[in-house]
């Protein structure tokens, strides 16, 4: 069973707050698989959010639903100032 941790109005809403910042993003794939890397959240829309990564090799963005935050699936946060 998949732990719920929040409600979608609030992540929605913290989410928000990171519209056109640059973020770290963890996302689970499955069998220990972990996909990480950053990006500046480029879209915030009523049912998902866009990241554009970082990485110059990739063309196009990333779309993240609400749901898979609330799940657990994705982690978003702001990025660290590099020092």
């Amino acid at each position: 069973m998949i732990k719920q941790t929040g409600s979608v109005a609030l992540i929605k809403k913290t989410i928000s707050e990171y519209f056109q910042r640059q973020v770290d993003v963890t996302v689970n794939l499955g069998r220990n698989k972990v996909l990480r890397y950053c990006g500046e959240l480029s879209g915030v829309y009523p049912a998902l959010f866009t990241v554009r990564p970082n990485d110059k090799n990739f063309l196009g963005k990333t779309s993240y639903s609400y749901a898979e935050v609330l799940c657990g699936s994705v982690k978003i946060q702001p990025a660290k100032k590099a020092e």
